[in-house]
């Protein structure tokens, strides 16, 4: 029988640790933080110090940033709910990553908390 994309974040989420944004905000600047949101979620907001790498090419570029390209580095991982975060801390074990965490409620529970965020600098191309 097929399984739903529902089914194997619930599978993921069974496989993982997942901290609150409380947690998660006592960690910022102990931990790598990943948004494996796409680029343009991305620039609207963000967890402050957090690298993007959208979860569609994350285990192809995570080796290409050097905070988070040896495999014993402390990841906290958050996407837009938590379903992408789960997913890829799963990906990433089975990449041989061994300090992960997923930030339960991802990026809108993380506002509705009203918690600092970042938002990247435009460039001036002038």
């Amino acid at each position: 029988m097929p399984v739903t994309p529902h089914d194997l974040v619930v599978e993921a989420k069974s496989q993982i640790r997942e901290i609150t944004c409380d947690e998660a905000q006592a960690l910022l600047g102990k931990r790598v933080v990943l948004d494996v949101r796409e680029y343009d979620e991305y620039v609207t907001g963000h967890l402050p110090g957090a690298i993007n790498i959208p979860r569609g090419i994350l285990e192809f570029k995570i080796g290409m940033v050097p905070e988070a390209a040896q495999r014993d580095a402390s990841l906290l991982i958050y996407c837009r709910t938590s379903g992408r975060a789960a997913l890829s801390a799963v990906q990433l074990h089975r990449l041989g990553y061994t300090d992960i965490i997923s930030m339960v409620g991802g990026f809108d529970q993380w506002n509705t908390e009203q918690r600092p965020t970042e938002k990247p600098e435009p460039i001036n191309f002038e």
